[in-house]
């Protein structure tokens, strides 16, 4: 293990962190949006999710997290557990800022196994002036190390910072290294800019304490945001995959590089380039590859600058799903739910070969619910409709709705938040379907305040928040324009992912 300074000042600020967070908890238990398989604090603010790895035969989720506040604040890193990357457990909060590299916060970061232990590279945040999210340059920025012997109780090490400044490529704007092992060496990919340019900047260590500057791995090609946040950088298949989540763009969002890594030269080439996730509410991504060869992903299921009705329940921010990348036969990266999530389920209710048109009354009017898993397949060759798909969080009245539909001109997925709730966030997302397909499968996850979709077996997938009321509860399929077959359907109902407390 590298060498590590225990710090009392640093367990006294994680265990005040803690019994603050035990004292708002109960407040947020009682929100009626609180997730219910949906990896959160118990209260306050979250967001981008950390140092995903698998530990001693468990799963491990830090994320970003103001135990003081349902604002964002000086940030610390919370952390979860999981034996079956289902059922989690809270631990204690992991990092709190607490030495003058990083008194103004533990930015986002990963971890990786060492000679037996855990170790977490973040980044260190000081401000010349008051903490400001907003004023970034008046923010130092430099990139930190913790170590573990347990997976639970961290120490900083004492050379901090690793990384004390950006390079010439970079700017001060420097943070979220994710670190990970190649051949013989270790390999960090930091985000940055530099006039304007979305940067992925690469190091390399033989020791994980000195780390040689290699160059920009990849940046922005003046259309992929002037800022590069959380990047990760990993092999798939035969290929390899760069995922970055760009500042400056219209929507924020996650976007992946998929192409060549040359650890000779350290440069990323890329051959295609897409959005990870075609919501409003899916940022910050990162993975971990497990011990059955599986790249699994999970991002923030939220993003800056959007309503969130949440805080007036004591808490915001969420995280996804976890989900399993690959590559399909054409080189695209396709995104599914992990298959655990299965083990959630109960009370299934199902359909099949059946036709629905504008005059079909209501065939899911008994079903009900706002924590549920839907399968549907559609008959797109035979379909004479212009738009057919699933109304999910139905009130009584119908005045509240949220609209999942194929658009048939168009040939896309389009999802209406516009009459979910009264949240004022921004209404419809839009992902592409092939041209080819001849079938529609839309998988849904509906937990409370969020709707997480995949289309024809994860080739596209969009996530968003909504808020409607508590007995907004109802379930609809319908058809406009025309008739389509709807070859099966599956609603379960899932239950929690939260282990008891002790």
């Amino acid at each position: 293990m590298v060498e590590a300074n225990q710090r009392p000042a640093h367990d006294q600020l994680t265990a005040a962190a803690d019994a603050e967070i035990n004292k708002a908890r109960m407040i947020a238990a009682g929100n009626p949006h609180r997730l219910n398989y949906h990896i959160m604090a118990p209260a306050n603010w979250i967001n981008d999710p950390n140092g995903l790895m698998q530990y001693k035969g468990e799963y491990h989720v830090f994320f970003q997290h103001h135990p003081y506040g349902v604002q964002w604040g000086p940030m610390h890193w919370g952390h979860v557990t999981s034996e079956d990357l289902v059922h989690w457990k809270h631990r204690p909060i992991a990092l709190a800022p607490s030495e003058p590299y990083d008194n103004g916060g533990c930015f986002s970061g990963s971890a990786v196994e060492h000679e037996g232990g855990m170790l977490l590279f973040y980044t260190g945040v000081t401000y010349d002036g008051g903490i400001n999210r907003q004023n970034r340059h008046n923010r130092t920025e430099v990139q930190c190390m913790a170590a573990s012997r347990d997976g639970i109780t961290f120490v900083k090490h004492t050379a901090n910072p690793v990384i004390a400044q950006p390079p010439a490529d970079g700017s001060k704007d420097f943070r979220d290294p994710k670190v990970w092992k190649h051949a013989d060496r270790w390999y960090m990919v930091v985000g940055s800019t530099k006039d304007q340019v979305g940067k992925a900047l690469l190091y390399e260590s033989s020791d994980l304490s000195e780390w040689a500057y290699k160059g920009v791995v990849l940046e922005s090609d003046g259309t992929q945001g002037y800022m590069w946040e959380c990047p990760d950088l990993f092999d798939l298949g035969d290929k390899h995959v760069l995922i970055v989540s760009p500042m400056g763009l219209e929507r924020r969002k996650t976007i992946y590089f998929v192409g060549k890594m040359n650890y000779d030269t350290g440069r990323f080439t890329p051959e295609s380039t897409e959005e990870m996730d075609f919501g409003f509410d899916f940022y910050a991504a990162q993975t971990l590859e497990d011990d059955r060869g599986r790249r699994i992903m999970i991002g923030w299921l939220d993003c800056w600058d959007v309503g969130m009705p949440t805080q007036q329940g004591g808490w915001a921010g969420a995280l996804s799903i976890p989900r399993e990348l690959a590559l399909d036969g054409e080189g695209r990266l396709v995104t599914q739910p992990v298959p655990e999530l299965a083990q959630l389920r109960t009370g299934c209710k199902q359909l099949n070969e059946t036709l629905v048109s504008p005059d079909s009354a209501n065939l899911l009017a008994g079903v009900q619910g706002d924590s549920l898993e839907i399968m549907a397949e559609f008959d797109l060759a035979s379909c004479s409709a212009s738009e057919f798909g699933l109304k999910l969080r139905v009130s009584g009245n119908g005045g509240e709705e949220t609209a999942v539909y194929y658009d048939a001109a168009d040939k896309r997925v389009v999802f209406d938040r516009s009459r979910a709730d009264s949240a004022g966030n921004p209404g419809i997302s839009i992902a592409p379907v092939s041209s080819e397909a001849g079938v529609l499968k839309l998988h849904i996850f509906v937990d409370r305040s969020s709707v997480e979709v995949f289309v024809n077996n994860g080739q596209s997938a969009i996530s968003n928040r909504i808020y409607p009321q508590p007995d907004s509860r109802g379930l609809e399929l319908y058809a406009l324009g025309g008739a389509v077959k709807l070859l099966s359907l599956a609603v379960w109902e899932l239950g929690s992912i939260w282990e008891p407390q002790a």
